[in-house]
């Protein structure tokens, strides 16, 4: 049973997601503070409101005779938000990937010669002997 479980933590998959899951906190923490100091400012002024939670307020009747509030505001806000981390995600780590495989793969295939498969021992041993041979007087 711990064999299982620590073929399951040293496996790739799972170190890559820990790795991704730490940089993508202290990444969200970067976008956030972009988004809520410069993208949600100049939204509010756009609807002419100091937080999108309350622009865009609908207001609907309840049963009991009051009303409710609709946020379209925060529902907007929350879209830029993730349209903004997924902006930032793609062009500073996806795309600059996918170029690095690219050209790694290009290159691979503009003429690197295939490696020649290692030699068994049996040759080595052919091939020592020969040598000895031609030493030999």
């Amino acid at each position: 049973m711990l064999k299982g479980f620590r073929d399951f933590i040293l496996r790739g998959n799972v170190i890559d997601l820990a790795v991704a899951v730490v940089i993508g906190a202290a990444f969200t923490a970067i976008v956030t503070a972009v988004v809520n100091g410069f993208i949600n400012p100049l939204i509010s002024a756009l609807f002419n409101a100091s937080d999108l939670s309350k622009a865009l307020i609908v207001q609907i009747p309840t049963v009991s005779g009051g009303h409710s509030d609709l946020s379209f505001g925060m529902i907007i806000g929350a879209i830029i938000n993730f349209l903004a981390v997924a902006a930032v995600v793609y062009f500073v780590m996806v795309l600059p990937m996918n170029h690095v495989k690219e050209r790694l793969e290009a290159r691979k295939a503009a003429g690197t010669p295939a490696e020649e498969p290692a030699p068994t021992d049996v040759e080595l041993l052919a091939e020592i002997r020969d040598l000895l041979k031609a030493r030999q007087p």
